[in-house]
């Protein structure tokens, strides 16, 4: 590899010239700033061994120690390379080119820009590692791309995967769909348009400006261009409209058709009817304000009245459960149960239709004195 700078109109040496007077016998170490040339209107340029441009950087001032073998720009705007092509435009406050000329690092209030898809990161360090096809920024990033925007302490770009590793408080938000996303760890794999997290994830759906739904889970997988959310483990989703909360293991959130499916035990609680109904997995239709559950399914009323079965359909405005199979309808005052095949009503209310089915199956009653 090698490191050319390309010269101006003049250089000086920031030294002083001897005078007559110094004694030629003065052995004492010379200052750091002896040591250093400084060049004005300069290019730096780093090649790879096939002569491939690394990074091109043009300063009006630069620096270049020579024990060191590190230079330093002013005010420098430049490209960094990959087999020869551009992947990012720079332009920093100052830069600093470590000594062997295998990565480039950048302070000042840095902005780097991928032509390739339009994203800006912006930060007060950056670091270009070329060998590793790694960009990093740091110290107070702000990320920005027509999809997303996101804030955090770090940011590690794969630039030949097009995939950014934010990490550090990170507050990232997507503009369609409308989401902000909170979470200390957060990959975006840019031509997919998707977004992963392995760590403890919160996430805030906005309509017209307001928050209609907010999520979390202990991982997630956004696609941005289906419209997908998947969270898991121990995940959780709470709607505003209608208001109620869904808990699972795994929460697949279509955020677009605006449906809620797991096949994995659900909880659902629903607060205005004090109504929780838990089975083994269940889907929820939010416009039509529909819930569909299966396996098991157990739901129960604010004075531990139950309707168990093994299907049940729930509409929410009507506040209506419809059971199919195995139905057990309990009440605790009057203490009474009813078994048959199927049931519709009102838990909230206890008034509770059990019917035998069609096999002439008869209703089973018992009543506890």
């Amino acid at each position: 590899m090698s490191l050319s700078l390309c010269l101006g109109l003049w250089l000086s040496a920031c030294g002083n010239p001897s005078t007559p007077n110094q004694s030629k016998t003065n052995t004492s170490l010379p200052k750091e700033d002896e040591t250093k040339l400084t060049f004005f209107g300069v290019a730096l340029e780093q090649f790879d061994e096939t002569g491939k441009p690394i990074w091109k950087v043009k300063a009006k001032e630069a620096k270049y120690t020579t024990d060191k073998q590190m230079g330093q720009a002013q005010s420098p705007e430049g490209e960094l390379y990959q087999d020869g092509k551009v992947v990012y435009q720079i332009k920093a406050e100052k830069a600093d080119i470590k000594q062997d000329g295998k990565q480039l690092f950048l302070q000042g209030k840095i902005v780097a820009t991928d032509p390739r898809n339009g994203i800006v990161f912006q930060g007060n360090e950056l670091e270009w590692r070329p060998q590793e096809d790694l960009l990093i920024v740091r110290n107070q990033l702000n990320g920005s791309h027509k999809q997303l925007q996101a804030t955090a302490q770090e940011a590690k770009v794969k630039t030949r995967e097009q995939r950014v590793e934010f990490s550090g408080g990170v507050l990232a938000k997507s503009t369609d769909p409308q989401l902000q996303i909170r979470t200390e760890h957060l990959i975006w794999q840019i031509k997919d348009d998707k977004l992963f997290s392995d760590r403890f994830i919160q996430i805030e759906r906005y309509q017209d400006n307001k928050i209609s739904g907010r999520s979390q889970g202990n991982a997630a997988e956004i696609n941005l261009k289906t419209q997908i959310a998947i969270l898991q483990p121990q995940a959780k989703l709470e709607l505003v409209n209608p208001l109620m909360q869904i808990t699972s293991n795994s929460i697949t959130w279509n955020i677009q058709k605006e449906n809620i499916t797991t096949n994995s035990p659900i909880r659902v609680f629903k607060a205005a009817d004090n109504l929780t109904v838990t089975a083994n997995q269940g889907k929820m239709n939010i416009p039509e304000n529909t819930v569909y559950l299966t396996g098991n399914v157990n739901a129960v009323g604010q004075r531990s009245q139950s309707l168990k079965s093994n299907q049940l359909t729930w509409y929410l405005n009507k506040k209506l459960l419809e059971a199919k199979g195995n139905v057990i309808y309990h009440q605790v005052a009057p203490k009474l149960t009813f078994q048959g095949e199927t049931a519709i009503g009102n838990l909230e209310t206890e008034n509770i239709v059990v019917k035998g089915g069609n096999s002439g199956q008869k209703v089973v009653t018992e009543i506890i004195p």
